[in-house]
């Protein structure tokens, strides 16, 4: 079964992946392979359909996977069929589950400027004030290098960012008086602009950050609602509080779809506030 392991992971990587994306398509290939193996002793070729729903429903009831997952792992599945087996997929076959979508939790504009002005360590800080100031991903934020910062013109280059296209984000001036005092302070690195603290020629892992943030809502007596991600949405969230419209936020954010920028209005504090109700309206009822 290593053999088709290796060989799926081959065609996953001819198209242009990354080798952390790599890994993350392989997970229930990999499962799958075990269950043909130890469970129904057959080999990939001879498997029926009705056994590839056997085993979707076994790896939920095995793993408590959510219906998100179970997509991914079906789509996992149809490139494996297709690419390494070689054979025809029916999406009637297996279809995609659906599944809820849920609003993730921003801070607010004055949480968010508390949460930063309060970390004690200057690096995490440095880090967290760009992510928010800039919108960065987590990944492209630790892939920053010395160079990608223009200070003339107040601007992040990000590049080969996560839909494969670079781009230039703004640079608040706040961001960059925390970030220049970091520099100074953690020996001016001239490559990566956070690196590894004991092998600079890496950067510095992803992880990192979020083990911090949670120890600063702890001390801050917060729940732990706040990941790295949440900086990004709390940006687009405070640019259409503050009246940006959503092609520029789409542009800000690099968003690849105008879909992806929508999920703001739901998230905004002032979009319902300002709508006045019908019924009022109809009965004469005005409150400001």
């Amino acid at each position: 079964m290593d053999d088709y392991l290796i060989k799926f992971r081959e065609m996953i990587s001819l198209r242009g992946l990354t080798d952390h994306t790599v890994k993350s398509y392989s997970t229930y290939i990999r499962v799958y392979l075990h269950y043909l193996s130890d469970i129904l002793h057959k080999m990939p070729e001879d498997v029926s359909w009705d056994e590839l729903r056997g085993f979707i429903c076994w790896l939920q009831k095995e793993k408590n996977l959510s219906d998100r997952t179970i997509n991914h792992c079906i789509s996992q599945l149809r490139f494996f069929t297709l690419y390494v087996l070689h054979k025809p997929w029916d999406d009637t076959q297996l279809p995609m589950r659906r599944f809820d979508l849920y609003l993730p939790y921003v801070p607010s504009q004055e949480d968010t400027f508390a949460f930063i002005n309060t970390l004690p360590d200057l690096k995490q800080k440095a880090m967290v004030a760009l992510m928010y100031s800039s919108g960065l991903r987590i990944g492209e934020l630790c892939h920053l290098r010395y160079e990608d910062i223009d200070r003339k013109k107040m601007r992040v280059h990000i590049t080969h960012s996560k839909n494969r296209f670079d781009r230039y984000a703004q640079l608040s001036s706040y961001a960059l008086d925390i970030l220049t005092d970091y520099w100074f302070q953690y020996g001016r690195p001239k490559g990566w602009l956070f690196p590894k603290q004991f092998d600079p020629e890496r950067p510095i892992d992803t992880f990192f950050l979020s083990r911090h943030i949670h120890e600063h809502e702890d001390r801050l007596g917060w729940p732990r609602r706040i990941t790295c991600h949440s900086f990004r949405h709390a940006l687009g969230t405070h640019l259409y509080e503050n009246g940006a419209d959503l092609l520029t936020i789409k542009a800000y954010l690099g968003h690849k779809s105008l879909t992806s920028t929508t999920i703001y209005v739901h998230l905004a504090s002032t979009t319902l506030s300002k709508v006045k109700n019908p019924l009022d309206q109809m009965g004469g009822i005005v409150r400001e």
